[in-house]
């Protein structure tokens, strides 16, 4: 009789661990705030990249100046 409560025992903490295991995998779609979010990093990127770009111009137009 002891045999079977702890197959039984067992049996559900080896469905609860399967479940709990399994729940990190149901994620929700993405909503409006953090889809803006992503677009305003991504822009944020972008204008990162153009003041880059524009700093290496002046430099090569300093560099360029001084010959």
């Amino acid at each position: 009789m002891n045999t079977i409560k702890l197959a039984k025992t067992f049996g559900v903490a080896l469905l609860l661990g399967s479940l709990l295991a399994t729940l990190p995998a149901c994620q929700k779609e993405a909503g409006p705030a953090e889809r803006a979010g992503k677009e305003v990093d991504q822009a944020a990127g972008k204008v990162g990249q153009q003041i880059e770009k524009a700093g290496e111009t002046i430099q090569d137009a300093a560099k360029g100046g001084q010959k």
